[in-house]
């Protein structure tokens, strides 16, 4: 499933002194293993910024992408629901003047015009590097919960849909996922084959130390990497 575009990415990351990969990268990533995530656009300013808006179709979420500026939405480089041209022009002008007012020195490598996703549970996976265990999966309700509730679970990899289903049920929110108060249940197997194939690019690619996607949207029939977070070795 790897792809050389990928390989070339991490090279050039690397060599470039980049602790990480920028967030349009890590979802070139995960497509590349088949893992969801949703339409995109690269833009460097507010005119390009519209034009993608139109043409991804409206509403949109607006990130600033930035090597510097790891945290985007305690930053204020996270704008959501812009449901029309004028609302992105807005809140990019608005993004632009807040981070270079609180951060003056940060690198802006550009913007991130991406189709939000509609309302779903919000889930966490993940998988790091251990000197010790090598690579370990992790599973958990995702979001802004993830901090406050650290409701996750582990497994190593590589691990079977069975093990995937376990993990799944170790944690207190697991009612979430399979219909909680007359919401319908997600889709357990996609979410499975999403921790398998995060598995997969931490077995393939050895460079990549670890990988967080909160959130993963998951529905009843599909899942998507709203965001995404590659560490490098």
């Amino acid at each position: 499933m790897k792809s050389p575009n990928i390989e070339i990415t991490i090279k050039n990351a690397l060599s470039a002194g980049r602790k990480s990969l920028l967030e349009p990268e890590a979802l070139e990533l995960l497509k590349a293993f088949e893992i969801p995530a949703p339409e995109y656009i690269v833009v460097k300013d507010a005119d390009e910024a519209v034009s993608a808006a139109n043409k991804i179709g409206c509403p949109v979420v607006l990130k600033v992408v930035s090597q510097d500026i790891l945290h985007k939405t305690e930053a204020g480089g996270v704008r959501t629901g812009l449901k029309n041209a004028q609302e992105v022009l807005d809140s990019f002008n608005e993004m632009l003047f807040e981070i270079s007012d609180h951060y003056p020195t940060a690198s802006i490598e550009g913007f991130l015009i991406e189709k939000e996703a509609q309302n779903g549970v919000e889930v966490i996976v993940g998988a790091i590097r251990d000197p010790v265990f090598d690579i370990s999966l992790m599973f958990g309700i995702g979001g802004v919960m993830v901090e406050l509730m650290k409701d996750v679970s582990f497994r190593i990899a590589p691990v079977t849909k069975e093990e995937c289903a376990t993990m799944m049920k170790e944690i207190k929110a697991y009612p979430m996922l399979t219909g909680y108060r007359g919401s319908p249940p997600v889709n357990l197997d996609k979410i499975a084959d999403c921790l398998i194939k995060v598995g997969s690019i931490m077995k393939e690619i050895s460079d990549i130390k670890e990988i967080e996607i909160n959130p993963l949207i998951a529905y009843p029939d599909k899942v998507v990497a709203v965001d995404a977070r590659v560490v490098l070795a």
